[in-house]
C-alpha cells in the first residue's frame, strides 16, 4: 500500500494491488514484494518463525523522470526539483512503510482498527474479479474474489450463497 501511494502521488498514474503482493497499473504489473516463510519445518506452529520479505522490484519505473508539476516529497517541493531520486522514492515508500506499521502497531495487529484492510480493499484490483486460484499440490479454484479476511486470505465465491473460501496462498489469476 506504501509502494501504490508513493508510486501514483509521483507518476499521477493509478495503481491497483493484485492479492497478495503485486503493484497494477492498468492490469500490467509494476512490481511485485517477494515472501519467504522461514523456520523449523518439525515444529507444529500455525505461523511460521520468520518471514522474510524482499524489497518492490520497481527500477524500470524510475527509468523516465516524473512530470515536475507531481513531485509530492516535500524535500522536492523546498528544492525546485523536477525530478526524483532513486533514494528519495525509498525514503517515501519506507515512510508510509512506517506509518502504516505504526497504525497497525496502535491498533494491536487489528487489520480492521488501523485502517489496513479497508484501505488494502480499497486498492484492490481483486476484489469484486472473478479469478483463478492456483493452490499449492496442483489444487484450484475459481469464482469471484469477494473480500480479504483480517489475516489477509483472500475470499473466493465457489458457489452461491457461501462466505467464501479463503486462500492463503497460491496463483491467483484475473479472468475476463
Amino acid at each position: 500500500m506504501a509502494v501504490a501511494a508513493v508510486v501514483t502521488g509521483v507518476t499521477g498514474v493509478e495503481t491497483g494491488l493484485k492479492w497478495p503482493n503485486d503493484l497494477l497499473a492498468a492490469d500490467a504489473k509494476l512490481a511485485g514484494i517477494l515472501a519467504e516463510a522461514a523456520g523449523d519445518a518439525g515444529r507444529r506452529r500455525h505461523r511460521p518463525q520468520r518471514v522474510h520479505r524482499g524489497p518492490p522490484k520497481l527500477s524500470h519505473l524510475l527509468a523516465a523522470p516524473p512530470p515536475p508539476a507531481r513531485c509530492p516529497l516535500p524535500r522536492c517541493a523546498r528544492a525546485g526539483a523536477t525530478t526524483l531520486d532513486r533514494g528519495e522514492l525509498l525514503l517515501a515508500i519506507l515512510a508510509g512503510f512506517e506509518r502504516w506499521y505504526r497504525a497497525w502497531q496502535q491498533a494491536g495487529g487489528d487489520p480492521d482498527r488501523s485502517g489496513l484492510r479497508p484501505e488494502y480493499t480499497r486498492l484492490s484490483a481483486t476484489i469484486g474479479r472473478t479469478v483463478r486460484a492456483e493452490l499449492p499440490g496442483g489444487q484450484a479454484l475459481s469464482g469471484p474474489a469477494v473480500g480479504v479476511d483480517s489475516d489477509g486470505r483472500l475470499l473466493v465465491r465457489v458457489s452461491s450463497g457461501s462466505e467464501g473460501s479463503r486462500v492463503a496462498a497460491g496463483d491467483v489469476v484475473h479472468l475476463r
